[in-house]
């Protein structure tokens, strides 16, 4: 007897979230297809024709579904200007460009320059706000572990790292201003 959709969404809701947001930057996109999957999934499930393997056949529908909002996305113009208040867009369009699955000779140039001055504004930055920023961001460890390891309270750890994302946004805002009304 095959699953009932809450059941299903109950076993595989997490993973299948997780292997989304792998690939999708914002939360609420990758909620959206989340969302897409299990809606098809209802409709498509049913007791005349169940699907039988059920994890497959999730998997590949969210990764259909991740390449069509990639799509969609590279649709959309690049805004004129840099806006404070499209701060987090512009944070999923940069991370989109460095992580994304597309490679155009453009978007190798945009990956190349981005990353380059990523290191850049790395390396201006105080020693304790890079690593701060190094260990959490690269090498994935908790704020609680780097505190630990540097010997160092959670706040002081806390405040290096928003000064250091707070000056990469500054610098990456700086060179995304540049490239979009260069190109206009």
């Amino acid at each position: 007897m095959p699953n009932t959709v809450a059941q299903t969404f109950s076993e595989y809701r997490e993973r299948l979230l997780k292997f989304i947001r792998s690939r999708v930057r914002a939360l609420e996109d990758a909620e959206d297809i989340l969302q897409d999957v299990f809606y098809q999934y209802a409709n498509v499930n049913s007791i005349i024709s169940p699907i039988e393997n059920t994890s497959a056949w999730l998997y590949k529908v969210a990764r259909n579904r991740i390449i069509d909002q990639h799509k969609k996305k590279k649709d959309e113009p690049l805004p004129a200007q840099y806006d404070e208040d499209e701060d987090d867009y512009i944070v999923d369009e940069i991370a989109d460009i460095i992580y994304g699955e597309e490679t155009t000779p453009e978007t190798e140039m945009f990956r190349a320059l981005f990353l380059e001055e990523i290191q850049t504004a790395l390396s201006e930055l105080p020693k304790e706000q890079r690593e701060v920023f190094e260990m959490t961001e690269f090498l994935d460890f908790s704020v609680k572990e780097v505190a630990e390891k540097t010997k160092t309270p959670v706040n002081t750890v806390l405040s290096r790292k928003h000064y250091a994302v707070r000056h990469l946004r500054n610098r990456l805002k700086e060179l995304y201003n540049s490239l979009v009304t260069d190109n206009i």
